[in-house]
């Protein structure tokens, strides 16, 4: 009864409202992020995995070793007969901090036999380094190839000046990118001097940079290479003219996860209308929600046109955001480019994680360029004598001795031959004429690939010259 009563008084007693308890920070900042995942202008998620794509990243790995492959052959070409001692070349490969300690800078060539050769000094009796034939080979081919397609690099810069706010950009950010668009080393005398017609060159006043700026904007170049790949994909396949006017190639990477939302948001985007790399949007209000749609989609247009003006269709991160200001692009461009996977690859391979190269996805299948280009197909070269196995070279050596063995052994049967045949008449005209045919008939012997039956036939002529002499 007294438990009865306790409990019943327990519920009469009137109940104090219970204070509000905020809530963990963690919380806060969960439910904040959940929200700011969606970008404010489009419906496709910022925030994106990254997902990785083993070809392309082993294309970077390839690319790291010829990186430094190429510091080496630029150091043994600096020199005057392109060849340099080994304890010298040790000096200075870990004066310019390549990463090696003493001694260690000989032996990694030794791991690229077809790239470096490593021999002798007859005279001084020490190890020297120089290139083999087949990378001096690879050299010209690039040198050849670079000047081949210098008109094709102006038409690349012309349309890469166009691209930008006020058709200038700074000479210097060319020059750290010269290579990925196919520019020459000395590009500012044979490429902006040569065309006056097209660029001009000069100092600014406040910072005292030097800035390349085009003379001309020429419409016929202000066509975006996506949109000649939608051309080509509304007369090959014969879709919709209003499901690709506005559409990206979008080919994700395997793994990647694609739900129903996800892929609707995509659907939604493709159609979203932009404004061209080309065209000029100053004069536009941008302050609209409409307006930032179609600069975010514009941003995507113009680091596409910024891949597919270089000559490998790749470029390092690092070097897009020195045009971000140039070219209104967002700040964080590799969230920016993650957000967009189907379209672009971002790699951390090639120099342990501080390098970000940017591919552009449709431009490549299975690691390797669709549509290669000299220039392409001699830096790829480079890295083939790379990866060959240093077994290999080991053969060719033995081939190259094999050969030195076998023109001695010739050498001396026909000396035998002299002496047999001639006697001591035939050694003292070995000066004059019957040395000199001996030689034309052995030489051509030697470097001529006969058959059996030639061996039968110089056999059967053999025995013939034998019973002459027997008869006689």
């Amino acid at each position: 009864m007294l438990v009865f009563l306790a409990y019943t008084s327990n519920l009469l007693k009137p109940r104090t409202p219970t204070p509000l308890r905020p809530l963990p920070a963690a919380t806060l900042l969960c439910n904040f992020t959940s929200k700011k995942l969606m970008s404010q202008s489009t419906s496709i998620p910022k925030k994106q995995e990254r997902v990785r794509d083993h070809g392309y990243d082993n294309y970077m790995e390839v690319e790291k070793k010829t990186r430094k492959v190429l510091k080496f052959q630029s150091l043994i070409l600096s020199q005057p007969n392109g060849t340099l001692p080994i304890p010298r070349f040790d000096f200075l490969a870990r004066r310019l901090g390549l990463g090696f300690k003493q001694n260690e800078a000989g032996a990694y060539l030794l791991k690229f036999p077809h790239v470096f050769e490593i021999y002798e000094h007859p005279v001084q009796r020490i190890l020297y380094c120089r290139l083999t034939r087949k990378a001096l080979s690879q050299i010209e081919q690039e040198k050849e190839a670079l000047n081949a397609q210098i008109p094709d690099a102006v038409t690349r810069l012309r349309k890469l000046l166009m691209m930008s706010n006020t058709g200038r950009l700074r000479l210097e950010h060319i020059r750290i990118a010269r290579k990925e668009f196919g520019l020459p080393d000395d590009f500012e005398y044979s490429v902006i001097l040569r065309y006056p017609q097209f660029f001009r060159l000069f100092d600014a006043k406040d910072t005292r940079n030097k800035y390349i700026e085009i003379v001309e904007r020429d419409p016929n170049l202000a066509i975006c290479a996506i949109e000649k790949a939608r051309e080509r994909e509304y007369r090959e396949k014969g879709c919709d003219a209003e499901d690709i006017r506005f559409s990206f190639i979008v080919n994700f990477p395997p793994g990647f996860k694609i739900g129903k939302y996800y892929r609707i948001a995509v659907w939604k985007w493709q159609r979203v209308p932009y404004w061209s790399p080309y065209e000029d949007v100053s004069g536009y209000d941008l302050r609209s929600i409409e307006a930032q749609k179609r600069m975010e989609k514009r941003a995507v247009a113009t680091i596409h046109e910024l891949l597919s003006l270089t000559a490998e269709k790749k470029i390092s991160l690092e070097r897009i955001a020195h045009f971000r200001m140039a070219m209104n692009l967002p700040n964080k461009l590799k969230e920016f480019l993650l957000q967009h996977q189907g379209i672009f690859y971002v790699s951390t391979r090639g120099n342990y994680g501080k390098l970000h190269t940017v591919f552009l996805r449709e431009a490549y299948r299975r690691g390797s360029l669709i549509e290669p280009n000299d220039l392409y197909l001699a830096r790829r070269r480079l890295a083939e004598l790379v990866l060959l196995s240093p077994r290999k070279a080991k053969v060719d050596r033995e081939l190259v001795s094999f050969r030195n063995r076998e023109a001695d052994e010739m050498e001396h049967a026909r000396r035998d031959y002299v002496e047999n045949y001639f006697g001591v008449e035939g050694k003292v005209e070995q000066d004059g004429e019957v040395k000199e045919n001996l030689d034309l008939d052995l030489v051509s012997d030697i470097e001529s690939h006969y058959s059996d039956d030639d061996d039968d036939d110089f056999d059967e002529t053999m025995g013939e010259k034998e019973g002459d002499c027997v008869t006689e």
